[in-house]
């Protein structure tokens, strides 16, 4: 059974959709002949246009992390033939690079991607700190 936060956040998005349609009614929006763009979705192949069932299988299907992307420079092991950087930041087979981004994730989480990539930095200025004081100490 579908918890209260989610029946408010369904809600949230019927109405931020029902507001968008009324947009391209007004007259600034019809002078550059702009209109909601209908896609069938493949799970809900029978959904109504723009109905409570359309826009809810349309929350459900069609989220993507548009600006939180990771995993393209993948962390893990060097038995990894997917990893691109070691536990230490460092791209595999590539000297003096590292990587300190949402990238590095491994899959998605399943919050927001922003306190977990400050994280990485963090960890990234530490490890750097520690190379750069371990070789001067020693140099």
């Amino acid at each position: 059974m579908p918890n209260k936060t989610n029946q408010h956040i369904l809600f949230i998005f019927k109405t931020a959709s029902r507001l968008i349609l009324k947009l391209t009614e007004t007259t600034a929006f019809k002078q550059f002949n702009i209109k909601y763009h209908f896609a069938p979705i493949p799970l809900c192949p029978n959904a109504l246009p723009f109905s409570d069932e359309y826009f809810e299988c349309l929350m459900r299907y069609n989220t993507q992390p548009f600006l939180h992307a990771t995993g393209s420079s993948k962390m893990g092991p060097a038995k990894d033939q997917t990893a691109v950087v070691d536990p230490e930041l460092r791209v595999y087979g590539i000297s003096g690079l590292r990587v300190a981004d949402a990238s590095i994730m491994p899959t998605q989480v399943s919050g927001n991607t922003h306190a977990p990539t400050v994280m990485i930095g963090e960890k990234a200025a530490e490890l750097i700190k520690k190379f750069w004081s371990n070789k001067l100490f020693y140099e």
